[in-house]
């Protein structure tokens, strides 16, 4: 048997089925027929039986008997002169697909093919046109394209200009806002949240809190330190051979496990197994062992647990700068920061640097993580305010329910808009950043927002993936009425 597409055979066998349901029908109409005439042919009968007997009640009332044998004549002349019907044409016998009780999978499917070939019944199209009518195909394609296909955003002039504004707002927040790292007023209650976070976790894990109040944050970084202690935690180029240089302004950026997301967990969980460190330097990915580091637990399970609970915990030791850090302090980079080491082509500034280079001597002068929270108000801000006024001019401009007024990203036009908010931002955030910088490479980078372009930079990806795709199905929406349909079912 050849092999078929998914949900072919399926349908095939409601071909099968649709057939042999028409061919039921066809016979019980012929029945029908067969009926009708064989009830006019009753009636006949009958009207004729009562001729007979009529005729017979007048010969028995008249005297003269010599007669009957001419009436008797007569009367069967008359009744051969009739057009009675003497048969009907039999019925044939409908074919079936027969199936056993025990038959499998496969020999159901060959007695379905042996019916197809018989009655001529399979296309080489696809089986499930044979299946609707022209008014049911007609109502699908129009329900599929009004629900499930990706459409296009079609913003008025009215959607460009609020989006505009919002992303202006937020990109004033950034400019008067947020500045260098930990300069300005949201860099400075970043900077504060972060170390009250991490003495709130140290506080949760048993530190009694500080001897002197005016070191609080250093205090509880210290216990951290000592609670939680790996294998990986080299801070100078000495400590691993001078193979490359840092120091202990970089040593966060450079080491991988160090990095708030899934490649620090990974490569953490990795040196704590196999005693060993992994760095990027020079645009390369370098790897040092180490002093022997045994994790805690007694199976793997446990120990990979105890694995991701020592990077948690030494991130949040290292979050707001070490224990003996003067000042601000070197933070964690922010999430996929560290790849930028990789990055090691071009030549940038008086002293013609690689941008893997430039990307330290940002780190080095505190654009980490902190910096990073800050830098994502303006962002949020700028998202904030574009929903909420999509969700209002939905309301009240185009006078629409509430249900769907509420700002779901998979709305074409609330795409758009977040889109233009947040390419304004980048785009006022970029100006500020070369004016003020002076056209410095690190200064530049410095006060540009990367949380903001890489916001823009998936906003813009998934509008030229609409763009592309419209007109085609959207997988979420068809999956989203399925998961409905089933809970509806099951309920």
């Amino acid at each position: 048997m050849s092999e078929k597409r998914p949900l072919r055979d399926e349908a095939q066998f409601l071909i099968v089925q649709q057939h042999q349901l028409t061919g039921a029908g066809m016979h019980l109409g012929a029945m029908s027929v067969a009926l009708d005439r064989l009830q006019e042919s009753q009636q006949h009968n009958d009207a004729l039986l009562d001729q007979l007997l009529a005729q017979a009640d007048a010969l028995t009332g008249d005297d003269q008997v010599l007669v009957v044998c001419d009436i008797e004549i007569d009367v069967l002349m008359e009744v051969g002169e009739l057009d009675v019907p003497v048969s009907i044409q039999p019925l044939g016998l409908l074919d079936s697909v027969r199936v056993d009780r025990d038959a499998d999978w496969a020999f159901c499917l060959q007695a379905m093919e042996d019916y197809g070939k018989r009655n001529q019944l399979f296309a080489a199209e696809d089986p499930f046109l044979h299946l609707m009518s022209d008014s049911q195909r007609i109502a699908l394609e129009k329900r599929i394209r009004d629900e499930f296909t990706l459409k296009g955003a079609s913003c008025d002039k009215y959607d460009y200009m609020i989006a505009g504004t919002c992303g202006l707002i937020g990109g004033l927040v950034d400019i008067l806002f947020v500045g260098l790292p930990g300069e300005g007023p949201l860099g400075k209650l970043a900077d504060g949240a972060t170390d009250a976070l991490v003495e709130k976790f140290a506080g949760l894990l048993g530190w009694d809190g500080p001897r002197n109040p005016d070191h609080a944050t250093a205090s509880a970084v210290g216990f951290l330190e000592r609670k939680f202690r790996v294998n990986y935690d080299q801070a100078t180029g000495a400590a691993v051979g001078d193979a490359f240089k840092m120091s202990t302004k970089n040593h966060h950026l450079k080491n991988l496990a160090h990095s708030p997301d899934l490649i620090g967990l990974f490569f953490s969980v990795l040196n704590q197994f196999t005693s060993t460190s992994s760095f990027i330097a020079d645009g390369r990915l370098i790897t040092i062992d180490t002093e022997t580091f045994e994790l805690q637990g007694s199976n793997l399970v446990s120990k990979i647990f105890s694995g991701f609970v020592n990077w948690l915990g030494h991130l949040f030791s290292d979050m707001a700068g070490s224990s003996g850090a003067a000042g601000r302090g070197s933070g964690i980079p922010m999430p996929f920061y560290s790849l930028l080491q990789l990055i090691d082509v071009g030549e940038f500034g008086q002293h013609r640097q690689t941008f893997a280079t430039v990307a330290v001597q940002v780190f080095e002068q505190g654009y980490d993580l902190r910096h990073g929270a800050a830098l994502a108000i303006p962002v949020l801000v700028t998202e904030l305010l574009t929903r909420m006024m999509w969700s209002v001019k939905q309301a009240f401009y185009h006078e629409r329910p509430l249900r769907q007024c509420l700002p779901s990203a998979s709305n074409p036009e609330l795409r758009r808009m977040l889109m233009i908010g947040h390419g304004t931002l980048c785009m006022v955030d970029a100006a500020d950043a070369a004016i003020r910088s002076g056209g410095e490479i690190v200064q530049f980078l410095l006060r540009s927002n990367l949380v903001a372009w890489a916001r823009f930079g998936t906003l813009a990806l998934k509008e030229m993936k609409a763009w592309y795709a419209e007109g085609s199905l959207d997988g979420d929406a068809v999956d989203d009425y399925l998961d409905r349909e089933y809970q509806r079912m099951l309920a």
